[in-house]
């Protein structure tokens, strides 16, 4: 039996006390853009697509992350005015969002 989607997108939502250092996906607007991303696919009639709340992804310090399997893209920092745009790119057409692709490693602060 085949997996029951395509791709899988990974919202971070986690939240942090207030004031914490690398700051938090969920103050942010983690939840808001998990429910426009979700919304936008019904607009687009994406198919195949699953939009996950996810926990920390440990890259609260460049802004709202997310993260686009089997492609293991990540975005970052993502704002609602970049809904439409991923949608349509990369999770209609396949194209990645370079200006939105984080840069890999993180680099850690010690």
């Amino acid at each position: 039996m085949p997996p029951p989607y395509a791709r899988q997108v990974f919202v971070c939502t986690n939240r942090r006390p207030d004031g914490a250092p690398k700051g938090c996906c969920a103050s942010k607007g983690g939840d808001e853009l998990r429910l426009a991303l979700k919304k936008e696919l019904d607009a687009q009639d994406v198919k195949n697509t699953r939009i996950n709340g996810a926990g920390c992804l440990d890259a609260c310090e460049r802004g709202m992350a997310m993260v686009v399997y089997p492609e293991q893209v990540w975005y970052g920092p993502v704002t609602q005015a970049d809904v439409k745009e991923i949608v349509s790119s990369h999770l209609r057409d396949g194209q990645l969002v370079e200006r939105l692709v984080m840069k890999l490693p993180i680099e850690r602060k010690k």
